[in-house]
């Protein structure tokens, strides 16, 4: 097996050393290149080197690769030792060709044209200060060391100019991107007129062009000899672009323009196409075609694109709307992190193509319907791109869009009757790899949620391809089971402190601890026993509840992470059981006390036990045999772990950095986790998700162990192994990751351990994607006419129903002098609702002197880790058991103690009740009243001046 695959890859080496034989000859540097070859025998390599003094380096790079070509007698291993070397040498661009890795056909002409610009405009770059050039090109990683030594000695031999000469012959051969760090090197050497020069801007402050060489469009267009189209890749990397080039060609696939076309003719489409097949190039296509119709007939034309992530708005623009349409068109993007300091309304005017998170544009659509005159309507656009259209269901954002253009779009066939001009409406097209099927159970149910989407996005098709099997790119499929654990002492220990806290609390099991049920069972005894005012109950629910999670981490990760996980829960809670100041003491119950012995009492004998390998889960010696054959048996793995939490994609991280048999076969991994503040674990920031996503793509990073947040949408480099590890979702997040192994020759492989149910639910999958691709098949030969009326009319009646509910809950609501809220742990009286103000319609404050009595400030730990500099970290806690109740905010210079409702039973008449979101809870606060507190804390300010003197 092993030997078939070895001749595989040397074949496939060879071909593509066949296929890109004409441009490769201009890339490889051969004098460097020959003394890394050791495959190479001693004579054939002199006369390489006797061709390179005779006729340069063009001719002998070419005659280099035809002996490689034509000779079947080299050792194992040569195509490896032959892309290292190249890498090693400087010439990555040329190592991607072998690959058989390409730059896609618009940016390999964009790289020739940068390659042609030097060519000609060389007699005036020769005078640049080659050594501070060079030094400069060498720290942006353009030239090798040798590379700086061979130019260095070469100006001081033949003086500047033939020191420029090699440096710019080295500079092309590197990957595309290098033009815009060489423009930088210049930049920073004050080289500023031939910065100007090479990008086409006038030289001098009169705005007179320079006496330089000026290329016209038909030079620019005469570019290197072209390669095969490849079928491996459809990057949407940002590559850095010289200014000069005002115009980016859009080259489609056959597959590509057929999904498009009849969004070409205006049609309302949904385009499913299989991660890495180009989707949103496609949609980059249509906007142009949509924005050059409209300018040809004179009308206006106003695109929005429309994304479900922050990191998305980001990656679509720099990678393709922004790339290939902002040299004729005005690009702008706009989310919640965005720092533009003018209105949504004002952004949309002044640009042609708004990319943004789609509740930016569901806020500025309820404003205007509100009369509010910062908002927008639908009609201002005349094409809206919706990215994951899957998505477009009941109660997401995306559908809260579209039932308004449904609602519209109903009430203009009314106009039309009464011969009314109708309301104008955008083109809607849609872009997905998998609609799913909504957890049907039938093939009919299928078809109607697939029916549900398209009727949801007024499509008037779902357009797919079916790929040919020479041409689809499906990962090879496996399961990998592990052995059930024979012993579990550390799981052992866990149980038996789990059930000395259940006789404590008397609290019957129902199921059976470590799994989904039990959590269940305990969120909701923890519930009942905070409405209970039951604080024993209550605390020894949530401590059994991180022994839950302690249990369910040292069946996937390491005995010593779950540990540390428990370790780190009970230092944390001791910790709010210490006062901060010496103003009061918090009060630690008996139970506290018994649960804290507990653990101490057991806190050897786990830490015992984790030290001990033999008693370590299957799963992670599963996981350690695929990652370790992936990176063996392949010349360049590349690949990305899946696993269900943030904490446990860390844990792998670090077990997989500590084991040195990784680092032995060349694995350099890193974890991508979310960016939602929701976890006991802090967040990633986007430029930590960026870096990663950044050097994943460069290869400084070859394995990525991530959370679902890899799955679906951010662009990352392809790969050729998936793995996920005891995880199954359903039918949707399978075809996404999947989808990211869509390199030649890739796998996909499901972990899990036997009995455990993980490969079983992963079966029901993949008969739901069947189920999927027959229902997406019969809908696509439907009348639209058939379910169109049906769908529509059920989606906008569901609205309207949620809407009168809504309307009539926010009439009932009640005044806030009928609740009163008391602490979730200890059950103190905290305040009535008559002292909470709503700031900006959503943070609910009390910022009352009783109030301020009963709580105590802390630092914000996660903030202190995450070395953010905000003008508030604080938390505030429950002055008498410690209980976390809000955080301390700063609003206009006033500090206002904000509450969180999750942390407080709420006695709403005779009723005790808990409540996840201050949403539910129907009663009607007032809005703070800044002025009125302000001039309070001035009075006092006053008095206790007037004390001190």
């Amino acid at each position: 097996m092993f030997a078939r695959r070895v001749a595989y890859l040397t074949d496939y080496t060879s071909h593509a050393l066949g296929c890109f034989r004409d441009r490769l000859k201009r890339l490889i540097r051969v004098e460097p290149l020959l003394d890394l070859l050791h495959f190479l025998e001693p004579d054939r390599k002199d006369r390489i080197k006797a061709k390179f003094r005779e006729e340069g380096d063009i001719n002998a790079a070419a005659f280099l690769i035809d002996e490689i070509i034509h000779s079947k007698n080299y050792e194992q291993g040569w195509s490896r030792e032959l892309i290292t070397a190249l890498e090693t040498v400087g010439c990555k661009h040329a190592a991607k060709y072998v690959l058989n890795s390409p730059p896609e056909p618009t940016e390999e002409a964009e790289n020739d044209s940068c390659v042609r610009l030097i060519d000609l405009l060389q007699l005036t770059l020769v005078s640049m200060k080659t050594g501070d050039v060079c030094a400069h090109c060498r720290a942006l990683g353009l030239l090798t060391l040798e590379d700086q030594e061979n130019i260095m000695k070469l100006t001081e031999n033949q003086g500047n100019i033939g020191g420029a000469r090699l440096l710019l012959k080295r500079l092309v051969k590197n990957e595309a991107g290098w033009f815009s760090k060489f423009l930088q090197a210049l930049e920073d050497t004050e080289h500023h007129d031939l910065v100007r020069e090479l990008r086409g801007e006038p030289c001098n402050e009169d705005g007179e062009a320079c006496t330089c060489v000026r290329l016209d469009a038909d030079r620019l267009e005469q570019t290197a000899p072209c390669t095969f189209e490849s079928l491996s890749r459809m990057s949407n990397t940002d590559r850095s672009a010289p200014h000069l080039f005002y115009k980016r060609n859009i080259v489609l696939r056959d597959y590509q323009m057929e999904v498009a076309r009849p969004a070409l003719e205006e049609k309302n489409i949904i385009i499913c196409l299989p991660t890495g097949s180009g989707k949103t190039r496609v949609a980059v296509y249509i906007t142009k075609e949509h924005l050059e119709r409209k300018k040809q007939t004179g009308q206006p034309g106003k695109v929005v694109v429309l994304v479900n992530k922050v990191p998305l708005v980001e990656q679509h623009y720099k990678a393709e709307f922004g790339r290939f349409l902002k040299h004729q068109y005005s690009v702008e993007r706009v989310s919640g992190a965005s720092q533009l300091k003018i209105s949504f309304p004002q952004i949309m005017e002044q640009n042609d193509i708004i990319i943004c998170t789609a509740q930016i544009l569901e806020n500025s659509l309820a404003k205007a319907k509100n009369g509010d005159e910062d908002g927008i309507k639908l009609s201002q656009f005349t094409l809206m791109v919706i990215d994951e259209c899957h998505h477009t269901k009941k109660g997401g954002v995306y559908n809260h869009i579209m039932i308004r253009y449904l609602k519209q779009k109903h009430q203009n066939q009314l106009l039309k009757k009464q011969e009314k001009s109708p309301v104008p409406l955008p083109q809607i097209l849609g872009l997905t790899a998998s609609p799913g099927v909504g957890g049907a159970m039938s093939q009919q149910m299928a078809e109607e949620h697939i029916l549900q989407i398209c009727a949801n996005l007024d499509a008037f098709t779902i357009k797919t391809k079916t790929f040919k099997e020479e041409e689809a790119k499906t990962p090879y499929k496996r399961i990998a089971k592990a052995e059930e654990r024979k012993e579990d002492p550390f799981g052992d220990v866990i149980k038996k402190i789990m059930d000395e806290i259940h006789k404590h609390a008397d609290l019957k099991l129902l199921c059976e601890p470590g799994t989904q049920n039990y959590e269940q069972w305990v969120v909701q005894k923890e519930q009942n026993a905070a409405k209970e005012e039951n604080q024993m109950v209550r605390v020894c629910a949530e401590h059994l509840r991180q022994y839950n999670e302690a249990l369910h981490q040292s069946n996937t990760i390491r005995m010593s992470d779950a540990f540390r996980f428990l370790d780190k829960y009970h230092n944390e809670e001791l910790k709010t059981k210490s006062s901060p100041d010496e103003e009061g003491t918090i009060t630690i119950t008996d139970t506290e006390r018994f649960l804290f012995t507990l653990f101490k009492d057991n806190k050897a004998k786990l830490q015992e036990l984790m030290g001990k390998p033999q008693y370590e889960n299957n799963n992670l010696a599963q996981l350690k045999t695929n990652i370790l054959k992936e990176f063996s048996t392949r010349e360049r793995a590349r690949g990305i772990i899946f696993t269900r939490t943030r904490l446990s994609a860390i844990a792998l991280c670090q077990w997989i950095q500590e084991n040195p048999k990784f680092d032995e076969v060349g694995v350099s991994a890193s974890y991508l986790i979310g960016g939602g503040d929701q976890s006991v674990v802090k967040p990633m920031t986007a430029a930590e998700q960026k870096d990663v996503l950044n050097k994943f793509r460069d290869g400084q990073i070859n394995l990525l162990i991530a959370t679902t947040v890899a799955e679906e949408g951010l662009d990352i480099a392809e790969c050729n192994f998936v793995i996920r590890y005891c995880l199954v979702t359903n039918e949707i997040a399978m075809i996404q990751a999947r989808g990211r192994g869509r390199a030649e020759d890739s796998s996909y492989t499901l972990v899990a351990e036997a009995g455990s149910g993980v490969a079983e639910r992963e079966s029901v999958n993949e008969y739901r994607e069947k189920m999927m691709s027959t229902a997406i098949a019969k809908v696509c030969k439907m009348n639209r006419a058939d379910y169109e009326k049906k769908f529509q009319m059920q989606a906008i009646m569901e609205e309207k129903v949620k809407i009168k509910k809504k309307q009539k809950k926010g009439m009932m609501k009640e005044p806030p002098s009928k609740i009163s809220l008391s602490c979730r742990q200890c059950s103190v009286f905290v305040c009535s609702g008559e002292d909470i103000e709503k700031i900006e319609n959503m943070h609910h404050v009390n910022v009352t002197k009783q109030f301020s009595k009963l709580f105590t400030v802390r630092e914000n730990a996660s903030l202190q880790e995450r070395l953010l500099d905000y003008e508030t970290n604080g938390v505030i806690a429950c002055k008498n058991c410690g209980q976390q109740w809000g955080s301390m905010m700063l609003y206009k210079s006033i500090e206002c103690p904000c509450l969180h409702i999750k942390n407080f039973v709420v006695t709403y008449g005779s009723k005790k009740k808990t409540f996840s979101k201050w949403s539910e809870l129907p009663i009607k606060f007032p809005a703070f009243d800044y002025t009125q507190h302000a001039d309070l804390l001035v009075e006092d300010s006053g008095e206790e001046d007037m004390e001190t003197d």
